[in-house]
């Protein structure tokens, strides 16, 4: 899969509460003590005075993400720092000695990969405020494109067993440069959508009373959805073309002509796969209009302001039970499907002998699959009216059967990732029946947040799963070291099927969309009471 995890990362939101839409949109302020008392942290919809979005900025936005597809720094960096580890490890134990123990190879990139994750949470509490928040995100962004960009080249120098110390270094920061540029490219989402021609007129009937909160609901989601499915289409497309390109390439450098040419051919895809999202960026770099963000409460700065906004929402969702039930749901369920990608990527690697040709057709079939899932979900959905939370359930059944297929691979090896012909199987189902978790998990995100908190929710949520990112990859490698011979790399699969059949079997019996909208309303009526007693004293 391309830049799984993340492929539809682009929150849906419903519409801003109107009791502070309408004020907003004729003019008035939420008073300072109400935004910082009550964590009223919704933006405004769409003003006369905000730069409205044009066709050629959201080509560009679209752009931005067919570069940042992570074929450079999330598929085949990983790749080349696992090929380089396996080639450094000695024959006879496969072992090396990694943060103060012999470790074998999937044992480090696990951790590593936790390490990754734990330092993303912390930057994303520190500074993940510049996404919502000021006008500061587009320069945010644009230094983490750079960084990006530098490591994706450095791995042209690093093709050697010799220095997979130094890969050590650029995976980790590849991955962490990655996602935040992902979320701060994410960021830009709401205001592009409330900013188009279309919504601004519906802002506007609404404003005035020509049409209902409702039908305002209705053309908000159709324009967001728009925008994100167009998004994923055209990323999925341009990363087909992309990669048919790097198969000429690696024919090109004649990769097959021995280990050392594989690697090389390795670094010359990272290399060219950066080049080409810096191309592609560029545009979006210069045509971006500047749209200030959310407000910052007074007494707050750009970054304690991303502690309280995390204090708000946390003290919010206590009150609504069924967020809090997916929010946990959501942590639990969402860190063993990270996890499970990244140990699947593991036992790929070593299956098809990091042969990069093989790697490159099975990204192929992977996107061509994830296309096709996608599209026949919202088709089912569409057709069948099916719920979100149906939907969702279906992929729930889905990672099951994924973990499962992986923890057989302890019990014998004529199944459980252990041949070729699995993993193209793999690239299939993820594709068809997994990897629309990653839409539909954001989905269900906007059903159980009130409205007027979406910002406040998604920021919660966001930190929730970079948080719960990095326990999985820690604990399997620890599974893996306690492992006889510190060899069995299916043995986290155990753990992985445990915490997938608990939390998911919990979401599905547990999680109530209609209780939880119930309970916004209640949420939403003793919130409005309360600013109008405090407004009256």
């Amino acid at each position: 899969m391309s830049s799984v995890p993340d492929p539809a990362v682009i929150p849906q939101p419903k519409a801003q509460d109107p009791h502070h839409a309408k004020a907003l949109q004729l003019g008035h302020d939420i008073s300072d003590r109400e935004a910082s008392e009550h964590g009223v942290v919704a933006p405004v919809l769409a003003s006369s005075d905000t730069p409205e979005t044009t066709q050629w900025e959201i080509w560009s936005w679209y752009a931005f993400y067919i570069g940042a597809n992570g074929l450079s720094l999330f598929n085949f960096g990983p790749t080349a720092f696992q090929n380089l580890l396996s080639q450094a490890a000695p024959e006879d134990t496969g072992l090396l000695r990694f943060a103060g123990r012999d470790r074998n190879v999937n044992s480090i990139v696990l951790l590593t990969n936790g390490i990754s994750f734990a330092i993303q949470a912390a930057l994303f509490i520190v500074i993940g405020s510049y996404a919502d928040f000021g006008s500061g995100r587009r320069w945010v962004l644009i230094f983490w494109s750079i960084v990006s960009f530098a490591i994706g080249f450095a791995w042209l120098g690093v093709h050697v067993p010799s220095k997979w110390q130094t890969g050590v270094g650029l995976y980790i920061i590849g991955l962490i440069c990655y996602q935040l540029t992902l979320t701060y490219w994410t960021a830009a989402f709401p205001s592009l959508a409330r900013n188009t021609p279309h919504l601004k007129e519906a802002a506007r009937a609404y404003a005035e009373g020509e049409i209902s909160q409702a039908d305002y609901d209705r053309q908000d989601e159709l324009e967001r959805s728009k925008l994100s499915n167009m998004a994923f289409c055209i990323q999925s497309l341009g990363e087909v073309v992309i990669l048919a390109i790097i198969v000429g390439i690696l024919f090109g450098v004649n990769v097959n002509a021995s280990t050392e040419a594989n690697n090389w051919g390795l670094s010359v895809l990272i290399a060219f796969a950066t080049a080409v999202w810096l191309v592609l960026s560029i545009p979006w770099f210069l045509i971006e209009k500047k749209r200030p963000g959310l407000k910052i409460p007074p007494g707050k700065n750009i970054i304690s302001v991303g502690f309280w906004q995390l204090k708000e929402a946390l003290a919010k969702i206590w009150h609504l039970k069924q967020s809090l039930i997916y929010l946990v749901g959501y942590f639990l369920l969402g860190d063993s499907l990270n996890t499970t990608v990244t140990v699947i990527a593991t036992l790929q690697n070593e299956v098809v002998s990091y042969d990069t040709l093989t790697l490159t057709y099975l990204l192929i079939v992977g996107i061509a699959a994830q296309a096709v899932g996608i599209a026949t979900y919202w088709w089912l959905q569409k057709h069948y009216h099916l719920s979100a939370k149906m939907m969702f359930n279906i992929i729930m059944v889905g990672i099951i059967l994924l973990d499962g297929w992986g923890m057989i691979g302890n019990w014998t090896n004529n199944f459980g990732f252990h041949h070729v012909w699995e993993i193209w199987l793999y690239q299939a189902f993820y594709g068809l029946f997994v990897c629309q978790w990653y839409s539909y998990s954001q989905i269900i995100i906007s059903s159980v947040t009130p409205r007027g908190h979406e910002f406040l929710f998604f920021s919660l949520f966001t930190i929730v799963g970079k948080t719960s990112s990095f326990i999985g990859p820690f604990v399997s490698s620890a599974i893996i070291d306690a492992s006889p011979g510190r060899s069995n790399n299916s043995a986290p699969f155990y753990f992985l099927f445990a915490l997938t059949l608990v939390s998911a079997t919990g979401l599905w019996f547990f999680l109530d969309l209609d209780k939880s909208a119930r309970e916004q309303e209640a949420f939403l009526a003793a919130e409005k009471a309360r600013i109008t007693a405090m407004d009256s004293e």
